[in-house]
Formats: structure tokens, C-alpha cells, sequence
């Protein structure tokens, strides 16, 4: 007997399925249909209501008109609102957990070391009184250090892998593929926000080279989706609510960088898979709320959204330019290798430490702690650090900026530089809430610091020379400040590739127009020195490596029709004479999303296609209405003109907004059979129901398109149109059908010819394995050069061609005498010579020779006599091998000149006088 369904199971039903894909066209049917509904209502509110008379039903049409105009904005707010507060909160929460490391306030344990020397100047918090370390020995100072980071890292990493894993990690690229349609229950859950906001400040206060803005778009998207959720409208519409988490996205974003304008523009640029003009002015409300509300809890008193927001009053000169470009081609640099190499890091960590989250995080957490206590900008905050490094050295009371000190900085500012390099590289990605917009930022800030550092240098010894003519003697002329600025958005736009999104956000964060330019250079340098060797940012990459259904947007060329990516073995349903039993024994043995339907089995002629979800739902319903039988049949015509059976046909089974009527099951039991056909899309639905109100059903007709069509136009339908699948139909009949998953499986396996190959633009990859292949060789010939050296043998003639005879190692095994003498130490140099020397520079005879300087008379002879054997048995299987290769070679010798032609020659009548002298030696 069947299960029985309560009404929660059959709402879980009506539900996207988990990792599953959005019919954005089913979706705007949907939402198209409840506006002609409400505005039907509203009509005959209008037409029976007598003229100038107001009544209960025309009021409760414009209020609910009213309410469903204004409930998008009033969400917007809403969210904007909690966004700003839970930034505030992570912010102040985060600055006490950073600075308890170092010690505590007497004053108050619950103030941190800004507000507990708020009378003191923050750069000279040595003269505080009311802060104190917790030791005044430097070791036990740096154990406490280590432990607070341990500590931390261990409650963090305890609290995501037992509560909430989807708080791991960053979540942009999660969100990306959400916002294109991916479904993911529960990755924008309540215990995903409540444990990623309060994991976030203990993660960052451990640290650890992650930084808070990834995972802060995670939390905002938490609560754009939380609260428009309370709201049926987009409760049950998947577009309407991927409008407002866009709209929180952007929000998260200014509120991490106090860049509203930013946020808005990385939105579009990096987020939004397919972005209108509404949802960009809501974007920009929700920002612009979320950056009000932070800026009214003013976390910092200090006026500021974010520590390191700064002010530049200083012009810049042409001259700079110059090492604005190296700044950009860093930048350029630092992302190629840190995506490079993350990717890697991230292979290795799903291989072998996939259940080992939370040792990871302390060790990383520990190892950081260790080794960055010694560097004061590995130490301290990256946010503080950020701060210090971007300001002007009139406004920092700071030894940075003394000359005396100038060229120890520069060194620990190269070591910071390259060390949290390597940690952001193996740190993002860990199993605990982890962002690298900062870390990022960091590195190339204390580069571009110590960029900025070295030319102040060079003018000040040679300020005469003509490259500072623009400079005036009375003026500060270098500002280290500003190269460190302009160092971390190179940086910021290597890792993420983004340009002008960090433009507006480093306008923003400084307010000067002057530096507009500036940034602009570097940027673009950044962008083609990334373009060049090849990469994505590192959000795209992250969702090629763990297999998200998502399409790139851009264009490449594949040279295929859909015919080659299409499935051909499809489970299909007929339009009538299937009964109950026997489409629950195919939903049961079968895990496809959707189902073609046919006129008949032999005809194959397509009527459309119905999801999985609504057979589910359907079944489920009616048999929640009233006993079917299993024999009961089932139709997928249309054979009703009803116009209240029209309104059923409206998309998937989640946009249902009403109770279905019963009516429409009650044929079950008199025989009729059980009707699907309102959830089916319909591709004749024009020829069938011509009597009947079209514009209800015919948008539902299913996207079909022809065997020959190319790859590359299914994949812009997919992008633009968003439907789940596409139907393939060779002159009526059905021939496959393809979905998002079946084409990024074919883009993964064809490697088509792109413009930003890595080999074939000599990119990273390229080099790297240039570089490891000369080295490899040069290595090589350095290893037989010493063994030649060691056995003092003269080089005999090459072999054949070059690379045409691999090394004796190829065909002569490792040989262990049966008799050997207890003082055979020379067999050592006998294997590693036939290792790493060519097959014709090693004659028996050599073999031979030290076989008589290593052992006594008594075993010499018995001893050779087993080596002879050996030689001719190995070198008599060599010659069939080398008469091969020489056929081969003499084949090939027109390509070769008469110099190669001499060599090979000599090499061939050398190597068989060797076999005939090893020949002798048995003899």
C-alpha cells in the first residue's frame, strides 16, 4: 500500500529538488499569470461596482494592488536594515577578538585596545596605561598569541563541520550559480547566517590570511533570502527572490568596503548572471540603506565605514607612471599564481583532508600565529595594517616613514609580501569562513608600500635628475602611501579579476578624483597581464573545480551542432494509455529531471514535457484527494476547454498558488483516468486547443530546436532564456534533449580551442613546464656527465638521432650476480652509469674491466664469466630493438643534414662492433 502524504511532504514536493535547475521561462510564466489574475480581480472589483460608489471588494483590490506595489521595496529596506546592523555587530565583535591576542584593558574587559586608550594616539598605544599584555616576556607573549589563534580556529572550524558546512569557505561562487538558477537548499539557511556570523569574527581574529568581505556577501544573501522568504510572493517565485538576493549582494559588498556604488557595480559585474534595470535601482536602495545604518552605529567612532578608508591631498606626476605599470603587472602576476596554485591546494585538500577540517584550520591557524608574530604586518590586523600602510606620512606617527629605517622596512615589507602570499594560497579554501578580497589587498599593499618606499629612495639621492623634473623642491614629490593603495587594487583585480568595480571602490574608500587615473592604469595593465596568461578569477575557477551547472559568459567556439552533446536514450512518456503503476515504477527506477512526452511509443512524435516534480505532486495530490487504483490511466492530452483548468497551466508544480480543485481528480475513479495535462508544456498547444484562451498556454510550449543547430546558439539560449532543458526535433519526431549539465560535461571533455589557453598563449602553465623540462634536462646531463667523470670512461660517438634511443635503463633490468664477491662496492657505479648514460656511449668491455679491479682471483673468474652471459643476453635483445630504430632512423634521414647523416652512421657501425667484441667476450 501506498505511502500516504501529509500536506508539509507534499509542500517539500512542490519544491525545486536539491542541486537541481531553475525553468526560468516556467518562472516568469508563473509570475506573468498571477498579475493577469490580480488584475482580472481588480477588473470585475471595477465592472460591478456602480459609478461613484465605493465598496469592501474595489478597497481590498487597491490595497492588495497597493501592497504588492510597494511590498518589493519594503523587503529591500528590511534587508538593507539587518545587513548594516549584522556588519556593525561582526565589526566590533571582530576588533576585541583581534586585540585580546595581545593583551586586555584594565578600564573594562570588554573594550578593545582602540577604545580603551581613546585619549592616547593609536599609533602610540605604548604610552596607554590602561592596556597591558599579557606578559612582558617576549616567549611567553608569542605562546599566548599562538594559543588565542588555536583557540579560535578550533571553535570556528568545530562549529561549521558539526552545525552548518555550507558556512565553509567564501560563497561567492555558490552564490553565482545560485543567482544563474542552481538550486541549493539550505546554503542561504538560518544555520548557515547564525553560524557563519558568529564564526566569521573568531576566524578572523585567529589569523588566519582570510579576510571577512567573501563570507560577508555569503551572510547578506543569508539575509535577503530569510527575510524575503516571510513573503509569499517571493516564497513561491524563484526570480522575484533572486532579485533580492542580488540586491543583498551588492549590500554586502558596500558595507564591507563603505562602497555602495561599488557594491552595485559588483553585482552586476561579478554576481548577477542576468541583470535588468529593476533589479540594479534595487541594488542601489538596498546599499544605500545598509551603508546609512552602518554609518549611524558608527562601530568605530571614528566617522569612518571601514579603518582603512582614507584621505589623499597630494597630486601625482607622469613620471610615476611607470611604476604604476609595474604595480599593475605584479598584480597581474600575483593572481595567475595564487589561483594557480590554490586550485591545487584545493585538489589536495579534497583528496586527503577531506575529513580532517578542523585540524587543518588549527594547524594553519597555529602556523600563521608562529611565524607571523615577528613581522609587524603579518601581525597585526589585516584591516589595521591596511590603514597604516595607505596613509600619507604626515598623518601617520609612525617610525615607517623615518629615513633612517627606511631599508629595514623595505625588507620586512618584502617578507610580509611574500609570506602571506604563500598563506593566502594555502589558507583559502579551509573548512572555516574564509575571504581573500583582504588578504589580497594585504599583499599587494605592502608591495606597493615597498614600491613606493624605493622610489621616495631613488628621488632623494638623485633629485636633480630629469625624471623629477616635475617635482617641486618644497613638496613632498613620492607619496609611499598612495603605491600602497594602488598595490592592493592590482592585487584586489588579479585574484577576482574584476575592473571597474575596483576602480569605483577605491574612489570611494578615498574620495579623491585625483587618483581615478591611477587606478584606472593599473587596472587595465592588471586585466591584460591576467588576459595573457590565461586565467579567471579565482571565483570562476572555484566553480569549475567542484562541477557547478554554470555557463561562463563568454563566448568561445566549439565547431559541434547540438547533435553531438544532445542525450538520445530518453525515459518518455505517451500521451494516453499509460496507467498510475506504471509512471511510479519509472519515477522510482529513474533520476531524470524530466520526462519528453510522445504521441505514441512508435511515432515519436513530440507533445511536450512535464517535470518530475509535477508527476510527483500530481500523483501524490490526487491520491491525497481520493483512492486511486494503480491500474488507474493517466493523460497527457488536453481535453478540457475549462477556463479554470487553463489557470492549472502555469509551470512547475512550486508556482501552484492555490489548492488545486478537486474536479480535477475526480475523473480518477469513473473511469476518465487521472489528467497531467495542465502541467505539461505543450508544444501543439495551438493546434489542440484553438477553441480555448491561448494566451494562457501557448508561452508554456517548450523550447525545441533542430539536430544541426550549433553549440554555440544553444548555449546563448540557455544563458539569455534560462530554460531547464531544450528539447531536439528532427522534422517532428523527438531526438534528444539537452540541459546546462550536458553541455558543461562536453566543455570539459572536448577542451576547445580558446583564446585564453594557458599553452597555447604561453601562459603559466606554459612556462612552468618549460621551466621544469629545462631544468630537468639540464639536471639530467649533469648527473651523466658526473657518472662519466666518476668512471672516468671516454665519450664514445652519440647516439643514433637525438632522443631516437632512450637510456639503457629502458632494456637492461637491474642484474644481481648469483655469486658476488663480499667487496663489490664498484656494481653501485655499474647501475647508476647504466641509468643515466645513452645506450651506445656504454661498451661491455667497461662492464668487464671493473668487474676485474673489484674482485679477488679466486672469484674474478667466475664472476665475469656470469657477467659475459648477462651482457650477451641483454645486448643480443637490444640489437632487434636497435635494428628497428635504425629503419627508423634511415627512413627519416632526408630531414636530417649531412652532418646528422655522419653521426648516425658512426653510431651504427660503433654499436655493432660493440655486440661483436661483447660476442668475443663470452667466446
Amino acid at each position: 500500500m501506498h505511502a500516504q502524504f501529509d500536506d508539509e511532504e507534499l509542500e517539500e514536493i512542490r519544491r525545486y529538488e536539491d542541486f537541481s535547475t531553475i525553468d526560468w521561462i516556467e518562472d516568469s510564466i508563473l509570475e506573468r499569470n498571477r498579475r493577469i489574475r490580480a488584475s482580472r480581480q481588480l477588473g470585475n472589483a471595477s465592472q460591478h461596482r456602480p459609478r461613484g460608489e465605493i465598496t469592501m471588494e474595489w478597497l481590498r483590490c487597491q490595497w492588495r494592488r497597493l501592497i504588492d506595489t510597494g511590498q518589493s521595496w519594503f523587503v529591500v529596506s528590511l534587508v538593507g536594515i539587518c545587513i548594516g546592523l549584522n556588519a556593525a555587530v561582526i565589526s566590533i565583535v571582530t576588533e576585541w577578538l583581534s586585540d585580546i591576542k595581545m593583551g586586555y584593558c584594565s578600564d573594562g574587559w570588554w573594550l578593545n585596545q582602540q577604545f580603551c586608550c581613546w585619549e592616547v594616539d593609536y599609533d602610540e598605544t605604548d604610552g596607554c596605561e590602561s592596556w597591558h599584555p599579557w606578559s612582558t616576556v617576549t616567549l611567553a607573549r608569542w605562546m599566548i598569541y599562538i594559543l588565542f589563534a588555536a583557540v579560535f580556529s578550533f571553535t570556528a572550524s568545530h562549529l561549521v563541520r558539526h552545525i552548518a558546512k555550507y558556512a565553509a569557505g567564501s560563497g561567492i561562487s555558490e552564490i553565482k550559480c545560485i543567482l544563474a538558477g542552481f538550486v541549493m537548499q539550505g546554503f542561504l539557511g538560518f544555520a548557515t547566517f547564525a553560524i557563519k556570523s558568529i564564526t566569521l569574527p573568531l576566524v578572523i581574529a585567529s589569523g588566519l590570511s582570510v579576510g571577512k568581505e567573501g563570507p560577508s556577501v555569503h551572510v547578506a544573501c543569508c539575509i535577503g533570502s530569510l527575510v524575503a522568504g516571510l513573503f509569499s510572493r517571493f516564497a513561491r517565485s524563484q526570480g522575484k527572490m533572486r532579485e533580492i538576493i542580488t540586491a543583498a549582494s551588492a549590500a554586502g559588498v558596500a558595507v564591507a568596503f563603505g562602497s555602495p556604488i561599488g557594491g552595485v557595480l559588483f553585482s552586476i559585474e561579478e554576481m548577477s548572471h542576468a541583470f535588468s534595470v529593476k533589479t540594479m535601482w534595487r541594488s542601489f536602495f538596498c546599499a544605500l540603506v545598509a551603508t546609512v545604518t552602518l554609518s549611524a552605529m558608527n562601530p568605530f567612532r571614528t566617522g569612518k565605514l571601514v579603518l582603512f578608508q582614507v584621505t589623499y591631498d597630494r597630486d601625482w606626476h607622469f613620471f610615476e607612471i611607470i611604476f604604476f605599470i609595474v604595480l599593475g603587472v605584479f598584480g597581474g602576476l600575483y593572481g595567475a599564481f595564487v589561483v594557480k596554485f590554490n586550485l591545487q591546494v584545493a585538489a589536495f585538500r579534497r583528496s586527503y583532508l577531506a575529513n580532517h577540517g578542523v585540524a587543518e584550520a588549527v594547524t594553519l591557524a597555529s602556523l600563521t600565529a608562529m611565524i607571523g608574530y615577528f613581522n609587524r604586518f603579518l601581525r597585526t590586523d589585516m584591516t589595521e595594517s591596511l590603514s597604516i600602510l595607505f596613509r600619507e606620512c604626515d598623518n601617520l606617527n609612525d617610525n615607517l616613514c623615518q629615513t633612517s629605517v627606511q631599508w629595514r622596512f623595505t625588507n620586512s615589507l618584502l617578507l610580509a609580501t611574500i609570506i602571506r602570499t604563500g598563506l593566502v594560497v594555502i589558507s583559502y579554501g579551509c573548512k572555516v569562513p574564509a575571504g581573500i578580497f583582504i588578504p589580497s589587498m594585504a599583499v599587494g599593499a605592502t608591495f606597493g608600500r615597498m614600491v613606493g618606499i624605493i622610489v621616495k629612495a631613488i628621488y632623494r639621492a638623485y633629485p636633480q635628475s630629469g625624471i623629477f623634473a616635475f617635482c617641486e623642491p618644497d613638496l613632498p614629490c613620492i607619496t609611499p602611501g598612495t603605491y600602497a593603495f594602488l598595490g592592493a587594487a592590482a592585487a584586489l583585480s588579479g585574484v577576482m579579476r574584476i575592473t571597474v568595480t575596483v576602480v569605483v571602490i577605491m574612489f570611494e574608500l578615498t574620495g579623491a578624483l585625483t587618483y581615478i587615473l591611477p587606478t584606472m592604469i593599473v587596472v587595465l595593465v592588471t586585466k591584460a597581464v591576467g588576459d595573457f596568461l590565461g586565467t579567471n578569477g579565482i571565483a570562476d575557477e572555484m566553480i569549475r573545480f567542484n562541477g557547478f551547472p554554470f555557463l561562463e559568459k563568454d563566448d568561445h567556439a566549439y565547431n559541434v551542432s547540438v547533435s553531438k552533446v544532445m542525450r538520445r536514450d530518453l525515459h518518455t512518456l505517451t500521451e494516453s494509455g499509460m496507467c498510475v503503476q506504471e509512471i511510479e515504477n519509472i519515477i522510482a527506477t529513474t533520476d531524470v529531471k524530466c520526462f519528453p512526452i510522445v504521441a505514441s511509443a512508435t511515432s515519436r512524435t513530440l507533445s511536450g514535457y512535464i517535470g518530475r516534480t509535477e508527476l510527483r505532486y500530481v500523483l501524490e495530490k490526487a491520491r491525497k484527494v481520493q483512492p486511486i487504483s494503480p491500474n488507474t490511466l493517466c493523460s497527457f492530452k488536453p481535453e478540457t476547454t475549462t477556463h479554470d483548468d487553463l489557470d492549472l497551466a502555469q509551470g512547475p508544480a512550486v508556482g501552484i498558488e492555490e489548492d488545486v480543485p478537486t474536479s480535477l481528480f475526480d475523473t480518477a475513479t469513473s473511469g476518465d483516468g487521472l489528467k497531467f495535462w495542465p502541467w505539461v508544456n505543450q508544444v501543439r498547444a495551438a493546434l489542440v486547443l484553438a477553441s480555448a484562451r491561448l494566451k494562457l498556454l501557448a508561452p508554456q510550449t517548450p523550447i525545441t530546436v533542430s539536430p544541426q543547430l550549433p553549440l554555440e546558439i544553444v548555449m546563448q539560449m540557455f544563458k539569455r532564456m534560462g530554460p531547464r532543458i531544450i528539447l531536439v526535433e528532427d522534422h517532428g519526431a523527438l531526438a534528444g534533449l539537452v540541459t546546462v549539465k550536458d553541455v558543461l560535461r562536453f566543455i570539459a571533455t572536448e577542451k576547445p580551442d580558446r583564446e585564453s589557453s594557458w599553452d597555447e598563449r604561453g601562459g603559466l602553465d606554459g612556462f612552468l613546464e618549460e621551466l621544469w623540462m629545462w631544468t630537468d634536462g639540464a639536471v639530467q646531463k649533469f648527473i651523466a656527465w658526473t657518472s662519466r667523470a666518476v668512471v672516468r670512461t671516454p665519450a664514445l660517438s652519440p647516439p643514433l638521432r637525438p632522443g631516437s634511443v632512450s637510456q639503457s635503463a629502458e632494456f637492461i633490468p637491474e642484474w644481481k650476480p648469483r655469486h658476488a664477491p663480499n667487496g663489490l662496492q664498484g656494481i653501485h657505479h655499474i647501475k647508476a652509469l647504466s641509468r643515466h648514460t645513452p645506450f651506445p656511449r656504454t661498451s661491455p668491455f667497461l662492464f668487464c674491466t671493473m668487474t676485474m679491479t673489484i674482485a679477488s682471483d679466486s672469484e674474478r673468474q667466475r664472476y665475469s664469466q656470469e657477467l659475459a652471459a648477462y651482457t650477451l643476453r641483454q645486448w643480443t635483445a637490444a640489437r632487434s630493438l636497435l635494428d628497428k630504430r635504425r629503419i627508423n632512423a634511415e627512413s627519416d634521414q632526408r630531414f636530417m643534414t649531412p652532418a646528422e647523416q655522419a653521426k648516425c652512421k658512426q653510431a651504427n657501425n660503433l654499436t655493432h662492433n660493440d655486440i661483436e667484441k661483447s660476442r668475443a667476450v663470452k667466446a
